[in-house]
């Protein structure tokens, strides 16, 4: 089995419980999973203290970000706890466990930076539209703009959470650019 393969279906497990979690009104699913997610992967990790303040500031990182789609009339979130005017802990969550993604299942698009922009800007509002859409864990406001600003955002904040995984001490292994291409 490809070394990515656990973590990124690890990672999908926690996206699905705490989304659909949100969309039923539970905040806490979602946290739950998490802690398995990241007990395991800091267990497995080769690099368990890189992952960890990443998590950490990709936790700050998106209550900015999230924070500022409310304030800025962009979305609004179901489960809002426990602020409602600030981004609630279950997206807290999912930015925690897209962190525990960059030195592993991720780590392959380190050294392709275009391809970190591009995957950030297609997947970030691509992943809001789903969740709104289909788990109505969040109403996203009518027209383009607000998938504009969410592309804009993971376009840029996909490569820098990158590269601070590797300031962090995240290695990428050749075996891992190689699983990651395959």
């Amino acid at each position: 089995m490809k070394r990515w393969l656990p973590n990124a279906i690890g990672f999908q497990l926690v996206w699905l419980v705490t989304v659909a979690g949100a969309g039923m009104g539970l905040w806490w699913p979602g946290l739950v999973v998490l802690a398995l997610f990241a007990t395991w992967q800091i267990g497995c990790s080769h690099c368990p203290k890189a992952d960890l303040k990443l998590a950490a500031v990709a936790v700050a990182v998106g209550l900015l970000v999230d924070s500022a789609w409310i304030w800025l009339g962009l979305l609004h979130f179901a489960t809002p706890l426990p602020w409602t005017s600030l981004a609630p802990i279950w997206i807290l969550v999912l930015w925690a466990g897209f962190a525990l993604t960059l030195n592993h299942s991720l780590a392959g698009l380190r050294p392709y930076p275009a391809l970190a922009v591009a995957f950030g800007a297609l997947g970030g509002p691509l992943a809001y539209w789903f969740a709104a859409s289909t788990w109505k864990a969040a109403t996203i406001a009518e027209g383009p703009w607000p998938y504009v600003a969410i592309g804009l955002a993971w376009a840029l904040m996909t490569p820098v959470l990158l590269a601070l995984s590797a300031r962090f001490g995240g290695v990428v292994t050749a075996a891992e650019t190689a699983d990651a291409r395959a």
